[in-house]
């Protein structure tokens, strides 16, 4: 054998011919593979994390456990991901990431070819004999325009995140909209009085697990509010539930709102909490986190008082640590002062309590007055006047100010054969 040769993870059916004849290959030293047959998703994930280069990742396509998550599990160690099938599955498996599709009769040649086009040989010291690249890609623009609105328990930042986008639906010169509701105890149902549960966000993550539904399909998931004028994304039924969501797939499923709709308004939670901090709970605030990064603009909202000023200073502090710029930082305070003195001291005193970067300052806040806002939910009407007008208002002249925050990747991206048409 050669002083290199691939290290190989198969994860397949039991008693799956291919992968028999792969470790009948690698034993009788017909391939220069050293393999290690898995018993589950969970296996490749633990032998992925010992931190030993791994060459490729052989997965049988038939698995129930064989998603885009696993996909990008393997694909972040820097291992190739070839998938067996027997042309049965009608996924699309470049578009899901996977470097190659082998077929269940492959020989022992197509198998080397394969490992020899996309995979890394290691030395006989466990050592990858070309490293991996250290950057990872930049991440891809979005179309769509994306506001996430937050607050601490209590402060009416889902009612403000359904006044913006019933003001954005309302504008004959705006796309469609759609309202996400992300929060972990969503109350946007409620709030809507929809009557049902379901479709909602799981269903539009467990789409994704395997596949990119078209626009429509992504529409159809969603609620139309036609007296309002968008659509309507329901949250977790059980906040517990979180669990379940798949970080790739939760991450697909929000780029393809992007895709399907001119403006996506996210209902968002105020914690943002990541890094090693979270630890084995960092999945638990995916979906703020997620829409901070996208957001062009980001709704921090809060009551008048020396308990509400305090909880909505905190949240901004939050939102610039999280890496928001300033300016995309919209204070809004809700049942404000009519007196201009009050309403400039509220403004002043946020902008301190946040301790503003050098060099950055806040957009200027938005006050709210107070409104039949719950009168408006009991009767399942909209929300009242002026309250969307007032939103809509403040969040388009902060969009105007900053831009886009989302920019297109310069970084060469992957073409599935035939997507660019013909020539």
């Amino acid at each position: 054998m050669s002083a290199s040769r691939y290290f190989v993870l198969g994860l397949a059916r039991s008693r799956s011919t291919w992968l028999r004849s792969v470790a009948r290959w690698s034993t009788s030293g017909a391939l220069p593979v050293e393999l290690v047959m898995c018993l589950s998703t969970a296996e490749v994930a633990a032998r992925l994390s010992e931190g030993r280069p791994t060459s490729a990742v052989l997965l049988d396509a038939s698995l129930p456990g064989v998603d885009r998550d696993l996909v990008e599990l393997v694909a972040r160690s820097s291992s190739a991901v070839l998938i067996v099938t027997d042309g049965s599955d009608p996924r699309d498996w470049e578009r899901l990431g996977v470097t190659a599709v082998l077929h269940t009769d492959f020989g022992r040649e197509v198998l080397l070819d394969a490992l020899a086009e996309h995979a890394r040989p290691v030395d006989r010291l466990g050592r990858a004999v070309l490293e991996p690249p250290s950057a990872e890609p930049a991440p891809v623009g979005l179309r769509a325009s994306v506001a996430a609105v937050c607050g601490p328990g209590g402060t009416g930042s889902s009612t403000v995140a359904a006044a913006l986008a019933q003001g954005l639906g309302g504008s004959p010169r705006l796309g469609p909209v759609v309202l996400a509701d992300l929060a972990l105890h969503a109350d946007q149902a409620m709030l809507h009085d929809v009557g049902e549960v379901a479709p909602g966000i799981q269903e539009l993550v467990d789409a994704h697990r395997s596949g990119t539904p078209s626009e429509g399909a992504v529409r159809a998931v969603t609620f139309p509010l036609a007296d309002r004028g968008y659509h309507l994304l329901l949250g977790l039924r059980r906040a517990r539930q979180w669990t379940t969501v798949r970080p790739r797939a939760f991450e697909a499923a929000f780029e393809s709102l992007c895709r399907s709709f001119e403006i996506v308004v996210c209902d968002i939670d105020a914690d943002l909490e990541d890094g090693p901090v979270a630890g084995e709970h960092a999945d638990r605030f995916l979906f703020a986190r997620t829409a901070t990064r996208s957001a062009d603009v980001v709704l921090a909202v809060g009551r008048c008082g020396t308990k509400g000023i305090h909880a909505l200073a905190r949240v901004v502090a939050d939102l610039l640590e999280a890496g928001v710029p300033p300016a995309r930082v919209l204070p809004v305070v809700v049942d404000a002062p009519r007196s201009p003195a009050a309403r400039a001291g509220v403004a002043a005193t946020v902008a301190e309590l946040a301790v503003i970067a050098p060099g950055g300052s806040l957009a200027p806040a938005l006050f709210l007055p107070a409104r039949h806002v719950d009168q408006a939910v009991r009767d399942g009407a909209p929300v009242p006047a002026p309250l969307p007008t007032l939103v809509t208002g403040a969040f388009s002249a902060v969009l105007t100010r900053s831009g886009p925050r989302s920019q297109p990747s310069l970084e060469p991206t992957r073409v599935a054969p035939g997507s660019l048409g013909v020539l």
